[in-house]
Parts: C-alpha cells; sequence; structure tokens
C-alpha cells in the first residue's frame, strides 16, 4: 500500500467522521490529508508528507474555522442558564458586591445576582439586565431608563 492510499484513507475517515458528528472536528484534517495525498503522488518524502498535513491542517483551523462556527451555529438555540444573558431581571434584595449579597428574579426563578461594576448597590424593584453568567451568580446592571 503506498501513501497516496494511505492520505486517501485518511481523508475519507475524516469526512465521514465529520458527516457523522457534524461538529467542525475533522474537516480541516481531511484537507491536510488530501495535500498530503497530493504531495505523496508527486513523490514528496514522507516527513513532508507529514509536515504538509500538519501545516495544512492548522492553516485550515485557523484561518477558517471562526467563519464556519459563525455560520453553522447562528441558528443554534441558547440552552439552560445561557439563555439568560441579555434578558431582564427584577431586583427582589438590594445588590451589594461589597457584602456580597443580591437577589434577582428572571423567568419566575430567583438567582443570586451581583452588579458587573464594584461600589453600585441596587435597591429592591429595580429592573437589571443580565450580562454574564459567574459561577451560580447573574451578573447585572442597572437597565438605562
Amino acid at each position: 500500500m503506498n501513501f497516496v492510499t494511505v492520505w486517501l484513507i485518511v481523508f475519507v475517515a475524516c469526512i465521514v467522521i465529520e458527516i457523522i458528528t457534524m461538529g467542525l472536528t475533522t474537516i480541516w484534517f481531511a484537507g491536510g490529508a488530501l495535500i498530503a495525498a497530493v504531495s505523496a503522488g508527486l513523490g514528496a518524502p514522507l516527513w513532508l508528507q507529514i509536515a504538509l498535513l500538519v501545516a495544512v491542517s492548522l492553516v485550515l483551523l485557523y484561518f477558517t474555522r471562526p467563519i464556519a462556527v459563525k455560520y453553522f451555529n447562528k441558528d443554534r438555540v441558547k440552552t439552560n442558564v445561557e439563555s439568560l444573558v441579555g434578558k431582564q431581571a427584577i431586583v427582589i434584595s438590594e445588590i451589594d458586591n461589597l457584602q456580597g449579597i443580591g437577589q434577582v428574579t428572571v423567568g419566575g426563578r430567583e438567582w443570586s445576582a451581583r452588579t458587573t461594576v464594584d461600589g453600585i448597590k441596587l435597591p429592591v424593584g429595580s429592573v437589571v439586565m443580565i450580562r454574564a453568567i459567574s459561577g451560580v451568580k447573574l451578573m447585572v446592571e442597572e437597565k438605562p431608563v
């Protein structure tokens, strides 16, 4: 078995894995394997074939992954707690980072909360925007009026 065949088997395996998982995990290596197969067909030494596999895979990963993730994940529905970011909440217990206290309610559930900036106290009844999640605490800021 020559190396062209080996690289083509690797190429096909990467494509099949990608089709099964749809996780954008092996497509970059499929491109590298294809270039390695071409180089093997042109008579390149094995070390160059492997170097091309690694280099092309890394270049494809670096330059195309952000674009691919942007387009493939645009319809992804946020689940669980990450879906709270960007939503409004109501302060039900004064938020004070210095004292380490504060709670909000969002979607009928109570959450511990802290402000995104220290030194700001938010009184009960304030409407806040959830900006991030840190552990089990919602990081909030006062909603602009």
